[in-house]
C-alpha cells in the first residue's frame, strides 16, 4: 500500500496512473496542426535566476568596457558570431542550434518571469495556467508506458505544474539528482525489505480489502483507485520503466563526455528519458542571478554547462535523434546592459537570448538582434506568445485551441502571439 506514495514534490506515481486512466476515457482529438509534427519530444534546460545574455549568447565586444564586461569572446562556427570566451564547446556546434537574440517581455520579478517562460502567459490573480509540459501531457498524452513529463531533479517552481488542468498532468518528479552517488529514482523501486514474494502477498491483502469495499459501498472513485493501484504494480514490475531511469545503464565514456557533476549528469537522463518515450523533460542547473561578481560566478557555472550541452547536441545528432527531439534553453530573463557597483547585472527582461536545438528549427541560425549595448531588441522583437506558439507547432500541438479551466470557461493554450516561421527549417 506504500508504494506510489512517495512522491514529494511534483507528480506520484499513484497521480501519474490516474492521468492514464484518464487518457484512456477520453482519447486525444487530432486537431489540423497535430499532423506531422517535427518534433516527438523535447528537452527543456531551464538556467534560473536570469542568465546574462551578454556573458552567454550575445556578447557585446564592441561596446564600452561598462556594458561588456570584464570577460572575452570566442568565434563560433558561424561566420562573425561569437559567444562567451568559456563556451569553447558549444561555438563548436554552433552549426547545429538556432541563438534567438531578441527575446522580451515586461517582467522584472523572478516570480513573474519565470511564470512567462514556463506557461506562455503572464500572471494572472485570477487564474493558474498550466506548464507547457502540463499542455503536452495533456494533449499528447502516454508514450511506452512512462510518464509524458518528467522533472530532473524536481520542481524549480510552482509554475511547472499543472495549473488549472488536472493534476495529472503535473510533472513526475524523479526526487534525486542523478550526479549523486546511489541514484534512485522515488516509486520504481519496493521499499526496503519487502521482496517480490512479500510484494506479491500484499497486493493480494489489498485485493481482499478492495473487494469487501466494492461489494458495500458503490462509489466510483473506489473503482477507480483499484484500477490505479492495478497499474502502479503493473509499472513498478515493468522492467523497460526502471531501465529508462537507469544513468549507470550509459557508457562510462559518454558520462564522462557530458561531465560527472549536476549539468552532465541531468543532460543524460534527459536524453535517455525521452530516447525511451517520455514527452518533455524539464531540468535546470545552476544559479544565476548575479548581482554581483558576474564575472567570477560566471566562470564557477558556465564551463560545465558549456560541456554538458554541447555533449547533449553531439549525442542526439550522432543517435539520429536531434531532428525530432526540440531542445530548448531558457531562463526567466536577462541580466542589465551596464554593469553595476558590485561588478554584477541586475534584472532586465527588455532583451535577452532563448536558445533551440533540433524538432523542426534551423540549424546554424541566429534570430533576432539586440541593439550595441544588449538594452533593447533592434530586430525581430520574439514575445512570450510567439516562443511558445512556435514550440507548440513544432510538437505537433494547436495553440488556438481552447482547454476547459474550472467554471467550463474555455481558454487558448497560447492567446496572441504566433508561430515563428523564420526560426523554422
Amino acid at each position: 500500500m506504500h508504494v506510489g506514495f512517495l512522491g514529494g514534490i511534483g507528480l506520484s506515481l499513484d497521480q501519474y496512473l490516474r492521468f492514464q486512466s484518464a487518457q484512456g476515457a477520453a482519447p486525444v482529438p487530432q486537431t489540423p496542426a497535430a499532423k506531422g509534427p517535427k518534433a516527438e519530444a523535447c528537452i527543456h534546460i531551464y538556467l534560473p535566476g536570469g542568465m546574462a545574455h551578454q556573458e552567454s549568447w550575445d556578447p557585446k565586444p564592441y561596446a564600452p568596457v561598462e556594458y561588456r564586461g570584464e570577460m572575452g569572446q570566442i568565434q563560433t562556427k558561424l561566420d562573425g558570431v561569437v559567444f562567451n570566451e568559456l563556451m569553447k564547446q558549444t561555438s563548436q556546434i554552433a552549426d547545429k542550434i538556432t541563438v534567438a537574440r531578441s527575446m522580451t517581455h515586461g517582467e522584472a520579478a523572478h516570480e513573474r518571469g519565470t511564470h512567462n517562460m514556463f506557461t506562455g502567459y503572464r500572471p494572472s490573480p485570477a487564474i493558474t495556467f498550466p506548464s507547457m509540459g502540463s499542455v503536452i501531457s495533456h494533449e499528447l498524452g502516454v508514450r511506452n508506458n512512462l510518464p509524458p513529463y518528467v522533472a530532473v531533479p524536481s520542481l524549480v517552481t510552482n509554475f511547472q505544474g499543472s495549473g488549472y488542468l488536472s493534476s495529472a498532468f503535473g510533472p513526475f518528479s524523479i526526487g534525486s539528482d542523478p550526479a549523486n552517488g546511489g541514484f534512485k529514482v522515488q516509486d520504481l523501486q519496493l521499499p526496503g525489505g519487502v521482496t517480490a514474494e512479500r510484494f506479491d502477498a500484499r497486493r493480494t491483502m489489498l485485493d481482499t480489502v478492495n473487494e469487501r469495499f466494492r461489494t458495500t459501498e458503490k462509489s466510483d472513485n473506489l473503482t477507480a483507485m483499484d484500477t490505479f493501484y492495478q497499474r502502479a504494480y503493473g509499472l513498478i514490475s515493468s522492467e523497460k520503466a526502471r531501465a529508462a531511469f537507469d544513468i549507470n545503464a550509459e557508457p562510462a565514456k559518454l558520462r564522462d563526455d557530458y561531465g560527472r557533476n549536476a549539468a552532465g549528469q541531468r543532460m543524460i537522463l534527459a536524453r535517455r528519458l525521452v530516447e525511451s518515450g517520455v514527452r518533455l523533460v524539464t531540468l535546470h542547473y545552476g544559479g544565476w542571478d548575479f548581482h554581483n561578481g558576474i564575472a567570477a560566478n560566471t566562470r564557477s557555472q558556465l564551463p560545465a554547462f558549456d560541456q554538458a550541452y554541447a555533449a547533449l547536441i553531439r549525442d542526439l545528432d550522432q543517435r539520429g535523434m536531434l531532428d525530432k527531439t526540440l531542445v530548448m534553453v531558457s531562463s526567466e530573463f536577462g541580466r542589465t546592459p551596464k554593469i553595476n557597483g558590485t561588478a554584477g547585472r541586475d534584472h532586465w527582461p527588455k532583451v535577452f537570448s532563448v536558445v533551440m536545438a533540433g524538432g523542426g528549427f534551423k540549424k546554424g541560425f541566429v534570430y533576432g538582434k539586440s541593439d550595441a549595448t544588449a538594452s533593447e531588441p533592434e530586430e525581430d522583437g520574439l514575445t512570450v506568445e510567439d516562443m511558445a506558439h512556435t514550440v507548440y507547432h513544432c510538437l505537433g500541438i494547436d495553440a488556438e485551441k481552447k482547454l476547459m479551466s474550472p467554471g467550463d470557461r474555455p481558454i487558448d493554450i497560447v492567446r496572441g502571439g504566433q508561430t515563428r516561421k523564420e526560426l523554422l527549417a
